[in-house]
């Protein structure tokens, strides 16, 4: 047995579970595993963990640990970039115009709360107009030309050829936005152990108000809000081999967990990488990501996606003909290569808190049926980073993120129907959780999912299926104060 501080472990038995007169299951008695603390997990982040407050919401602002004082003034000048206000062109303000013309949010810092989760509407709407979520758009490939780029995964999607592969509700002036999504919720009761009841909500999304004409007719929709931003570089620097060690696509080991790797386009390498980023894994690269949002959340031209109408289409003759801030000075475009690189590296070096109660007893307790229920099979709880060029606090670091990055069947429940490279339409990535309880301190609301459909936690976990089924029906099936123990295991990460 491995020893540990009595305030730093909770013991229970790994074995099966047992029914119980009332209905609820428990763990037996025998033999016993304690489990505590392991080293390092105290700071999930490695030696990049921050060591700032986690009382307010600058919890997921502040920059890696160790990164130097060369590194922290690249880092506040890529914050200012990322909260910048854009605007559109042309302007007086020549070094912030290009917005647009059609657009999701003015900047970076809009749809990602103080470096944190996006949120849906909430129940005001439709006065509300989404901002941090938005709907992606795709058809099925039609032609020989569009299947052959999808082979070549040159493209992970075929965008709507009216709108684009994503829905932008806003424009500048003189110009209309595309169309409104549009949620309706339905309560889907779910009965757990002992008779307590938490009711789920099932959205439904469609479009209203279309403003270039009707959609194609087979158009997928895919809601999305903007994940946080922490831990992005050391996500980064996880090694290849690594992820893709924990793919198993066959199920070879038959325990009903079978991971898959997107493969993807990078336009930085010109070359198909490994995905990791993205609720699909649909990006390689966090240059990647940081290029292809700011042209289609907020219509920046830049190296990698040199569009200056951002994600507008032919079909959209007057966006195509608006002006735009493309620029000598910036090298022809509107986010100039040298800011998209600062923007980069702020994402890169977003640090990862400190763990909060991590030695709590309930919070032991928890983490011994997190790991009981199976939840840890998808939800990989540690890896070793390789070597970030130029980043040595990135670099060699036992990290903690609880997610193995890989494409998982999460069952009809979660299916979008829609195919984003090699990840089908009920797959998703899994997500890691360090920080996620940290989401109503930084962004002021707990909706988790891809599209915030989950209130909490306990309803997040109560949407899995597909691989993840055997996981939650464990979860339902435990006691009242089990299930508490796990979910403020989670929120301790």
């Amino acid at each position: 047995m491995v020893r540990i501080p009595g305030h730093l472990f909770w013991t229970v038995a790994f074995a099966a579970f047992v029914p119980l007169a009332a209905g609820t299951v428990s763990l037996v008695a025998a033999p016993a595993v304690s489990v505590g603390l392991e080293p390092g997990e105290e700071m999930p982040g490695g030696a990049a963990t921050s060591r700032e407050s986690v009382s307010d919401r600058d919890a997921f602002s502040h920059f890696s640990h160790g990164i130097g004082f060369e590194g922290e003034a690249r880092f506040k000048v890529g914050n200012a970039i990322f909260r910048k206000l854009w605007v559109a062109a042309p302007s007086s303000t020549k070094a912030s115009d290009g917005l647009g013309p059609l657009y999701n949010a003015r900047g970076c810092q809009n749809c990602h709360l103080k470096d944190g989760r996006g949120r849906p509407p909430l129940a005001n709407w439709p006065d509300e107009t989404a901002v941090s979520m938005f709907l992606r758009l795709s058809i099925p490939p039609e032609t020989d030309e569009q299947k052959q780029l999808l082979a070549a995964r040159r493209v992970n999607v075929i965008p709507d050829p009216v709108y684009g592969d994503q829905l932008q509700n806003i424009a500048i002036q003189g110009l209309d936005g595309e169309g409104q999504m549009h949620i309706v919720y339905a309560d889907e009761p779910v009965t757990l152990a002992g008779g307590t009841v938490v009711t789920l909500r099932k959205p439904t999304y469609s479009i209203t108000n279309l403003n270039y004409g009707p959609l194609h007719p087979h158009v997928m929709l895919s809601p999305r809000i903007a994940p946080p931003m922490i831990g992005l570089g050391l996500v980064e620097a996880i090694p290849e081999a690594s992820i893709r060690a924990k793919a198993d696509p066959d199920d070879a080991d038959g325990d009903g967990i079978s991971g898959r790797v997107n493969e993807v386009w990078s336009l930085s390498q010109d070359n198909v990488m490994l995905g990791r980023f993205g609720w699909k894994a649909g990006q390689p690269t966090i240059i990647d990501q940081s290029a292809s949002a700011a042209a289609g959340d907020v219509g920046l031209s830049n190296p990698l996606v040199a569009k200056p109408a951002g994600d507008c289409t032919a079909a959209q003759t007057a966006c195509l003909a608006a002006p735009n801030g493309n620029s000598e000075r910036a090298g022809g475009f509107e986010l100039p290569g040298e800011l998209l690189d600062l923007v980069t590296f702020y994402s890169q070096n977003l640090a990862v808190p400190a763990r909060r109660g991590a030695g709590d007893a309930n919070v032991l307790k928890g983490k011994a049926l997190f790991h009981k229920a199976g939840c840890a099979a998808c939800h990989t709880p540690s890896f070793t980073t390789g070597e970030a060029p130029g980043q040595p606090h990135l670099s060699h670091q036992l990290i903690w993120p609880y997610g193995d990055f890989l494409l998982h069947d999460m069952g009809e429940g979660l299916a979008d129907g829609r195919p984003e490279g090699d990840a089908d339409g009920r797959e998703w990535r899994t997500a890691p959780l360090w920080g996620v309880g940290l989401t109503q301190t930084v962004s002021d609301h707990t909706f988790l999912l891809h599209d915030g459909r989950a209130r909490n936690v306990e309803e997040a976990i109560l949407w899995h299926g597909g691989e993840a089924q055997a996981a939650r029906d464990a979860y339902a099936a435990l006691r009242a104060d089990e299930r508490e123990a796990l979910v403020a295991f989670v929120n301790s990460l």
